[in-house]
């Protein structure tokens, strides 16, 4: 997935780009590919590969996809335990090295590992963002897209609550012209699309035989595209709430605005008493997963 960011974020020359690693030669020889990649197509983007944390002394900028991957059969929600040690690592670096980055990770389960990220560095809410719901909501985009035969560009998603199971996809809030899917699509249709939004990821895993990464990839480059460019652009995201749709520290997926040196505001979309009911309880099983968490990591 990292990799696949980079490349992205390579063609839209952002900025210059580090690849770091625990594995020794694995981002240098990432680095010296995507450079070759660069080359060819003419880019003036310097990518370097690194094994030490202290390269990114200075970085605005953190993107953080490390962790142990999911494999086929495997939930988000296993990975917690191993996946909190990983994060509480990179965290304690990221603070000594890049002290007034934005960090935004994509580590699973994510909304859990945002909240340990939070907790490990103590910066303001603003700057730890969680990337899920840029996925989520494309998926249901391009589900709805190929329903209704036409350019998933043309569809605003909302995908709220958690990134995982859970989430909670409103259909009714999700439109295209101003218009719902709920009105442009039948039941059917629309539980379908649900579905397939939900099991997506799972779907991926299950047939290439690890997770997505082209898709996230091309997410996190929009992300750093608004913080790097400063666009002020909305994105759904996983942050901390702090009494935002009623949810008092807990992370969940929710439109925000995103620019330069992190998220500006929370949106809070106007749902039905059945909607904020689906959410409480995509919420809820996010709380279930920090309840979760070992003491250290809460």
């Amino acid at each position: 997935m990292g990799v696949s960011a980079a490349a992205f974020m390579m063609l839209k020359e952002l900025d210059d780009i580090l690849l770091i690693d625990i594995i020794e030669g694995r981002p240098q020889g990432e680095a010296l590919d995507l450079g070759h990649a660069a080359a060819i197509f003419g880019l003036s983007v310097d990518i370097r590969g690194s094994n030490d944390y202290r390269d990114m002394e200075g970085s605005d900028l953190v993107i953080v996809t490390a962790g142990f991957p999911r494999k086929p059969g495997m939930t988000r929600e296993q990975l917690l335990e191993k996946n909190a040690s990983v994060i509480k690592d990179v965290a304690a670096n990221i603070k000594k090295y890049a002290p007034n980055a934005v960090v935004i990770l994509t580590t699973n389960p994510v909304d859990a590992m945002t909240w340990v990220m939070y907790k490990e560095l103590g910066w303001p809410r603003e700057r730890v963002i969680g990337f899920s719901g840029v996925l989520d909501a494309g998926r249901l985009a391009y589900y709805a897209s190929k329903k209704l035969d036409m350019s998933p560009a043309s569809i605003v998603p909302i995908v709220l609550g958690m990134h995982g199971q859970a989430m909670y996809p409103v259909p009714r809030l999700s439109t295209v012209g101003g218009m719902p899917l709920t009105e442009l699509l039948s039941k059917e249709d629309i539980e379908e699309i649900v579905k397939e939004t939900v099991e997506s990821g799972a779907r991926i895993t299950e047939l290439r035989g690890y997770s997505s990464s082209f898709g996230p990839g091309a997410g996190l480059t929009l992300m750093a595209e608004a913080v790097k460019r400063g666009y002020n652009k909305v994105f759904i995201a996983s942050v901390v709430l702090k009494g935002e749709y009623g949810y008092t520290d807990v992370v969940a997926e929710v439109p925000i605005v995103l620019g330069s040196g992190g998220m500006k505001k929370v949106l809070e979309l106007p749902l039905t008493p059945e909607e904020k009911q689906g959410l409480d309880k995509s919420v809820q099983a996010v709380k279930s997963l920090m309840d979760a968490l070992p003491p250290e990591y809460r």
